[in-house]
């Protein structure tokens, strides 16, 4: 009980914060708050909407340019046809070069388009709802996919975990799907090479970046609760 009162007083601290603009949840020691909620699964299920509740509300006064999860959904498939369009025309056309293009194009097409939509699929089928798109992260800017964090809490780790990884699984795959397509085109050679070496190259760049920050960082954080959740039973 002593504990639950003081979470209590720690979350009302930084919910009034909050409202009053201080939206640096570091700062204001909430990430911390929810290190120590996530390992206990009752405290995840009983601080669920106050944690959603706060950190909706700083995403929200922080981040002014997003869109409803609909829209984001919409273009992102839109992407993805485009990029089968991409392939279709790969396939027939009589130029190389021409089909050459087209196929490198879906490679990168994919390689963008489907990772939020991934992170959404898995996310829903798992019981995580979404509150919108943003564009932003290093450059070039990327859609990014915010997450309902009272649903969230609400989830085991493992599966939060697979959510995370769902994304940068996809992307990382993307170009390889269209490197499949190769075979069936007359595309030179060097297509081939910068479908192979654009997945390749993601693949490094998730190794040597990835873990300590973006999706594979919370995989890893993930399975850290799910395995401090077990040491607890």
């Amino acid at each position: 009980m002593a504990e639950v009162e003081e979470l209590q007083d720690a979350f009302a601290r930084i919910e009034a914060a909050v409202a009053a603009g201080d939206t640096d949840l570091s700062r204001l020691g909430f990430w911390r708050l929810l290190r120590q909620v996530k390992v206990d699964p009752a405290l995840s299920a009983h601080w669920a909407e106050t944690v959603g509740r706060i950190d909706r509300a700083a995403f929200e006064a922080r981040v002014r340019l997003r869109a409803p999860v609909w829209l984001g959904n919409l273009i992102l498939a839109l992407g993805t046809l485009l990029g089968g369009l991409a392939v279709v025309v790969a396939m027939r056309a009589e130029d190389p070069t021409v089909a050459g293009v087209a196929l490198v194009a879906a490679a990168v097409i994919w390689s963008v388009s489907v990772h939020c939509l991934a992170h959404w699929v898995v996310g829903r089928l798992v019981g995580i709802r979404f509150l919108a798109y943003t564009l932003g992260g290093p450059f070039p800017p990327r859609p990014g996919l915010k997450i309902d964090y009272a649903s969230y809490l609400r989830v085991q780790p493992g599966a939060r975990a697979w959510m995370h990884a769902s994304g940068a699984l996809a992307t990382k795959a993307a170009p390889f799907v269209a490197l499949g397509f190769w075979w069936a085109t007359d595309a030179p050679a060097w297509a081939a090479w910068v479908c192979g070496v654009l997945g390749i190259a993601q693949i490094v760049t998730d190794v040597l970046f990835s873990t300590r920050s973006s999706d594979w960082k919370k995989v890893i954080r993930e399975r850290r609760v799910a395995r401090a959740q077990l040491a607890r039973r």
